[in-house]
Formats: C-alpha cells, structure tokens, sequence
C-alpha cells in the first residue's frame, strides 16, 4: 500500500525525506511487527513506544509514525500516534463501518447483555450480524477470543472488515470507557449508539466520575442516532454535546416504556409500549436489570427500522447471555447456583437483590475484587454484599499483581453481617457449596464467562462451571 495512503486524514507535523513509497501495513508492537510495515509508537500505561523503535527496525519496520523524533529509521511525526493508527486502520482495511450498520453499546453495567441481545435479535431476524466484544468476536459461525472489551483500534478495524467480508451487514459492539479516552473508535461512524447506565468504575484510570462520563460521552458525538435509558441520572450528562436524534427507554419515562413486570428465576415477562403500539416481551435472563437491557436492544431495532412486534418476538428467541445471571445445573444439591459478571457495587447490589424474591433459603455471594484497579470501590462492593445477601464469602477475583489478602482487607471495611475470608477461590466455592441448604441461592460473583485467573503476572485456568462440576462429582 501507498505510505501517503495509508496516512490519508492524518495530521502530519513533518516527513523525514528517506521514507519509502510502500509499505505492507502497520503496528503498534514492537514485538510482532513485520517487514515493511509502518511502526506506529504509541505510549502505553506501563510502555512507551518510542522507546522501542531500535527493536521495530530489527524486525524490519519501515518507517516509524511518532510524536517526536526517532533514531534509526525514517519517520512521520503526528500529534497523536494514537489517533494516527485509527485512522490509518480505517484506510488500510477500507472503511468497513462504511459498509455495515454499526451499533455501539456503551455504559457502566449491561453492555455485554445488551450487545449479546441486540445482535441475537438480527439474527433471529436473519439480518446478517456481528458482535464484537466481552465475550469474544462473533462473524458467521466464527467466535474468536477476546481479551478486552473493546480491542486497539487496528484489532477494531480488521475485525470489522472480516464482517463485512463475510456478509454482515450489521456489526453491534460494546465500546468501554478505555477505548473512547485512547481513541480505539477513533474516525468510526457509528450508525446507532446505546447507553445503559453509569456508576463507579475505572476511577483508577478516569480518576473521577465526571471524566468517566466525559469519556462515555464521547462516543454520542460520532453516532447518527442514539438510545439512551432515560432513567439513569447521567442520561442528561451524557447528552449534553449529542446532535443526533435520540430515542430513549425506561420503566419511568422514556418512547419506550416496560409495563406489567413479572421477574421469576426463570427470566423476566413485561408488556413493552410505545405510544399506542404494545406487545408482550420475555427474555430468559433473570433481574429487573433484564428489563432495562431488553428495552435497550429493542430501542436499537425500532432505530434499525423493526417493528416492535417482530422485534420482541425475535428477542424471546435470543439465548441466554454467558457469564451473566447464568444457572448452573447442581443436581441432588436443593440449592440454585448462578454465575454473574458483576465486579461493581451497582451490579453486585443489583445481582443480589434480583435473587431475592426467587430465594425461599438463604443468599450465598461468593466474590472479590481485581486487583491493580479501583481500590475506592472496594468496600463499596463488600456494603454491597452486606446489605443483600446472608452470607458473604470473599475470595480472589483476578488478583494480577496484588497481594489477595489486601484486596480482601480493603472489602471488609464496607462489610457488615456473616462473612468468611477464603482467598482460594476454588476452595471459596467448595465452602459456599458446602454450607448451602435446600431453599439457598449460591452466586458467584466477577468471573462470569471468565475462564481464567490473571495472578502473579500469569494467566491460570479456572472455569467455574467444571469448579462446581468437580464438587458435584465429589472431586
């Protein structure tokens, strides 16, 4: 490809005169970079990637994109790598949003739920789509890990090419707070944008809720039409620089309203309404937070054109999410055992407070926090835990780079009630299983679709689906 090409769009402060003509792509890591490709130098929360252009030229980098100069190889300086490789992924693989409707969900809580039922319910339509997220990146019968929300913007473009490519022609995403600030959606026109609610998270990175509502913010001023939950107090924050069209949802106000709830174990039943036009809805993912993502998913298919009728009746037809408010078959035991996501004290609180109208016996929450992440919320989780369930066992989360006894001693200040300290998140969930009655719910709190542990650096293998297995099995 054309070097002047592929910077199309970019900001160039100056060229140096030896660069090359071609080029065979571009990278930002210095460790897989190929020859003849563009090495962009981004700075990184614990890297910078100036500091590694000597190790990109033996890997046969042929020119460096930068924020300053380089020695050993010709280079472009930008004012923002960062921005610099979006826009450079979009030219390189040929501006697939261009070419799909593109959906973003973003918020605190719901996003994975949201997305996974928004494009469920396409696909149930037999509208061709794909999902990028969480839970990894669906194209076709394709499903390819992911190990962030949202990944670089390099990642995010080829990604959305290969839908494209494979006859999507709708993509849903979840978009985090994280690729907004670093300009991972940099330059991508997104058809519609959801909002699903804000609270405490990433402070560690944002530093305070009013920067981490800025970011979400962000993604509502390169969208044409937005869906919002006009029951959540940041709404109107959020809004504030939107110039598009707006559509919002919500059980108190809001185009499209949840009437006549019915939670059961087994899911949720409520009558959507819009205006005069009504129709029953169900989705087999328990809690009052079900409703609110029901409504989200159903808000981005009458933006899509779908008649709410046939959208609801495509969403009953979506399974249920994995990792989130998902049952695990536990037979002979008397107890219900759920495994959830939620890893803030919104959605701790919200988890356990849906398990209680379903629970004769007594609640079980097993969780811990992550480690090298926002110590504030800590005790906000271990309150969480006090004030919903009847026994809290704490354990380890994904401790990284902590030590998991102080994650654990920054929880309890906020725990009042029973509680147990087991680190061992494998002998955790042995202790909760064994302490279960008849009539209990156990849930297992921050792991969700998870299927490892990140401690001391490594990544372990833990599922707790085959923990709960072993136990069942006596192992």
């Amino acid at each position: 490809m054309n070097l002047w090409d592929l910077l199309t769009g970019v900001p160039i402060r100056y060229a140096s005169a030896d660069l090359p003509r071609d080029v065979t792509g571009a990278g930002y890591d210095s460790h897989t970079i190929r020859p003849g490709q563009v090495f962009v130098a981004i700075h990184g929360a614990n890297a910078d990637g100036h500091d590694y252009t000597a190790q990109a030229r033996q890997r046969g980098a042929a020119c460096a994109v930068s924020a300053h100069p380089v020695e050993g190889l010709p280079y472009v300086l930008v004012p923002d790598p960062r921005r610099a490789l979006a826009l450079m992924a979009g030219n390189f693989f040929r501006h697939p949003d261009r070419e799909l409707s593109l959906i973003g969900v973003t918020g605190t809580n719901g996003k994975t739920s949201v997305a996974w039922l928004t494009a469920g319910l396409f696909q149930a339509l037999g509208i061709p789509t794909g999902l990028m997220g969480t839970n990894g990146c669906r194209i076709g019968g394709a499903v390819l890990p992911s190990r962030r929300t949202t990944p670089e913007s390099w990642e995010v473009q080829s990604l959305l090419r290969q839908m494209a490519d494979s006859g999507c022609t709708h993509a849903v995403m979840e978009v985090s707070s994280h690729a907004l600030a670093l300009d991972r959606v940099h330059g991508l026109a997104y058809t519609i944008a959801a909002f699903t609610n804000l609270s405490r998270d990433h402070l560690d990175f944002h530093g305070a809720m009013e920067d981490y509502a800025a970011a979400k913010a962000a993604l509502f001023r390169q969208c044409r039409a937005a869906a919002v939950n006009r029951d959540d107090p940041w709404t109107e924050r959020i809004l504030r620089d939107c110039a598009c069209p707006v559509y919002d949802y919500g059980l108190h106000g809001g185009r499209l309203l949840a009437e006549d709830m019915d939670l059961s174990p087994t899911g949720v039943r409520f009558t959507a309404r819009e205006g005069e036009v009504s129709c029953p809805v169900s989705v087999s993912i328990p809690g009052l937070f079900t409703v609110y993502n029901a409504l989200a998913a159903l808000s981005m298919a009458r933006l899509s054109g779908i008649s709410l009728p046939d959208a609801a009746g495509a969403l009953a037809k979506v399974p249920a999410v994995p990792g989130r408010m998902e049952p695990v078959s536990a037979p002979g035991l008397g107890c219900r055992i759920f495994i959830d996501f939620a890893h803030t004290p919104e959605a701790l609180a919200k988890a356990l407070e849906a398990l209680r109208p379903m629970t004769p016996g007594r609640i079980i929450a097993v969780f811990g926090c992550g480690g090298c992440r926002d110590k504030g919320k800590r005790p906000l989780m271990g309150a969480a835990a006090g004030q919903y369930a009847d026994l809290t066992v704490l354990t380890s989360d994904n401790p990284r780079t902590e030590d998991p006894l102080a994650i654990i001693r920054d929880i309890l200040p906020g725990l009042s009630g029973p509680h147990l300290v087991i680190p061992d998140r494998r002998e955790a969930i042995f202790r909760a299983l064994d302490l279960a009655r008849p009539g209990d719910t156990v849930i297992l709190c921050g792991k969700g679709h998870e299927t490892t542990q990140e401690t001391g650096g490594h990544r372990l293998p833990m599922d707790e689906r085959q923990i709960i297995a072993e136990y069942i099995n006596g192992s």
